[in-house]
């Protein structure tokens, strides 16, 4: 089937190669995709090869990269592998990127992603040179089908100087009609209230937009995303989602949720999929989402009828999920939308909403304080995502983890976090598979009782509390969060010495 019915950017068609020769050393980049859904699959490639020979010829060639969130090993993990990347925003997975940020080499911009869109708006990161951005088709007049995210891409078309498309065949023809792209949005002091009241209304097109003057070349591929396969949810996974599931249940019978709770939110990962696993098999009906990504567990929802509906910016399928998707693509429409994460993230929407978000977390201090992007408080591990649009602004939220890592040797729960993304402030119920801390309305000498005693694994509970007493004997008057601040972070300084805390 014919992708590409515009006559005038017909004549646009090039190779990947022809292309990536528009991208320049120096140049800022922003490229499609959001967690492993809906990047360019053939230009980065291409880009990398040049990179590569630039490189071999002694020639400084690096580019800075924006995307939506995560993207790909075709994508983030080869502009590392050739050390073409100079800068990266605003969120990172990939393993080899992330050990060259880790090592200086790559500077870093780790952004909250409802603020990437409107941060380039603002001028805040400088010019954006070239958009790369893959879409499903190309319309008789000159719109575009977006494919499986959204991410910043409308921002990226907006911005850019000049603009390569990338029509994938893989993405089914179908995707026409599953978006709803905000244009109404306006810097300040000129912005109006965003006129969204449940998950499902539009308030956009469902096509994104690109002035035709702006498209230097458009490359046709046929390549699938990024489809990893989820692990089964483990006992530790099973027994949280347990123990949130109860609580919601607990919610609804103390008048604080009606029956259908409020929109979902997830982070991705296991637990956030054993949770829907949870609600899959409870009495909760006519439930809705309003979340960033869309995993198997909300497809499983929406295919049981548990789920109405499900507002996102991205997929972020198993090749099962995929496989489930593809065959029948249609039978989604008007129960999945896709939008742009600036409106999926958007923190006024999310109050507005009522939104119950649920995320993961590397570790929570005593207080309540969470840190969702550091290892030992200084190497990144991924980004602080969309962790905290969603957390400070949900109706309520969750932060999940084990409450052990590295076979024991370090525990999520500490005296102090390493680095804080999350403030006590923000942070409403932590879960581990020891128990469930509700620490809304408490006080932090209440907090910290209550997260030791439910949330700390047993090999550490006895070390957590002797650090209290003497804290609070430590400094008389000092009680309001009381600290040994030359022991704070004493347990992270034991696990670099030694390899335990």
């Amino acid at each position: 089937m014919e992708r590409i019915t515009c006559p005038v950017l017909a004549t646009r068609r090039a190779t990947a190669e022809e292309a990536a020769a528009h991208i320049r050393p120096g140049n800022a980049v922003g490229m499609s995709g959001f967690t492993g859904a809906g990047y360019p699959k053939a230009v980065p490639g291409a880009l990398a090869a040049r990179i590569d020979a630039a490189h071999a010829r002694g020639e400084d060639f690096q580019v800075s990269l924006w995307t939506g969130a995560s993207t790909a090993p075709e994508l983030d993990g080869a502009l590392a592998g050739v050390d073409g990347l100079a800068k990266r925003l605003p969120y990172n997975s990939d393993p080899t990127l992330r050990r060259l940020i880790n090592d200086g080499k790559v500077d870093y911009v780790d952004t909250h992603l409802s603020h990437s869109a409107q941060q380039a708006w603002f001028g805040f990161y400088g010019d954006l040179d070239v958009a790369v951005v893959e879409v499903a088709a190309v319309l008789p007049n000159g719109l575009l089908v977006p494919s499986s995210s959204v991410g910043n891409n409308k921002t990226w078309l907006e911005r850019a100087n000049k603009v390569i498309l990338e029509v994938n065949h893989w993405q089914p023809r179908e995707f026409e009609g599953f978006h709803d792209v905000y244009y109404g949005a306006a810097l300040p002091p000129h912005r109006i209230p965003i006129q969204l009241t449940h998950a499902m209304q539009r308030i956009g097109d469902p096509y994104l937009r690109v002035d035709p003057a702006k498209v230097v070349a458009i490359v046709e591929t046929d390549a699938p995303d990024r489809n990893a396969p989820f692990d089964p949810p483990d006992a530790s996974s099973q027994r949280m989602a347990g123990l949130l599931v109860d609580f919601l249940r607990h919610e609804v019978k103390q008048g604080r949720l009606p029956a259908s709770l409020l929109p979902l939110q997830s982070g991705v990962g296991n637990v956030a999929n054993a949770v829907m696993e949870g609600l899959l098999t409870s009495e909760f009906e006519e439930m809705t989402a309003f979340t960033e990504v869309i995993q198997d567990g909300l497809l499983d929802l929406l295919d049981a009828g548990k789920l109405s509906a499900v507002s996102a910016t991205s997929f972020g399928l198993s090749p099962d999920g995929v496989r489930r998707f593809l065959a029948n693509p249609g039978s989604y429409k008007g129960r999945i939308l896709l939008r742009s994460q600036e409106i999926s993230n958007h923190p006024e929407l999310v109050r507005r909403l009522g939104v119950i978000a649920i995320n993961g977390m590397i570790e929570a201090d005593i207080y309540g304080n969470v840190n969702s992007t550091h290892i030992m408080g200084s190497s990144i591990m991924n980004g602080i995502g969309g962790s905290g649009d969603f957390a400070r602004n949900a109706y309520l939220n969750f932060f999940v983890s084990d409450s052990l890592a590295k076979d024991g040797a370090i525990s999520s729960i500490v005296p102090m976090v390493s680095h804080v993304d999350h403030t006590e402030h923000d942070v409403q119920v932590l879960v581990t598979e020891q128990g469930l801390a509700d620490l809304r309305g408490l006080s932090p000498s209440d907090r910290a009782t209550r997260i030791i005693d439910r949330c700390a694994h047993p090999d550490y509970r006895d070390r957590l509390r002797d650090y209290v007493a003497r804290a609070r004997a430590a400094r008389p008057h000092a009680q309001h969060t009381p600290h040994l601040l030359d022991e704070a972070l004493g347990w992270h300084a034991n696990y670099v010495r030694d390899g335990r805390m």
